[in-house]
């Protein structure tokens, strides 16, 4: 889990990686991502915000969305 920027390096040297956002960043993650040549890479969205969450609420999110981010670090991009 990385920056869209990390992610698009990472992704150039055959690495596996993906960004984490909350809904609210997501134009501004696809516009970096289409800037960077990339436009059609995928990346998780989690709920906005969060961060005013409590450690067991930011724990559920972890949980729910844990096996989108492994998805994308197992799979070809």
């Amino acid at each position: 889990m990385c920056s869209v920027h990390d992610t698009v390096e990472f992704e150039k040297r055959g690495i596996p990686s993906t960004t984490v956002i909350t809904e609210a960043f997501r134009t501004a993650a696809d516009f970096q991502f289409k800037g960077k040549g990339m436009e059609n890479h995928s990346y998780v969205k989690l709920p906005h915000p969060v961060s005013n969450l409590r450690r067991e609420e930011m724990e559920e999110v972890a949980l729910r969305f844990a096996d989108e981010v492994v998805s994308y670090l197992v799979s070809a991009t």
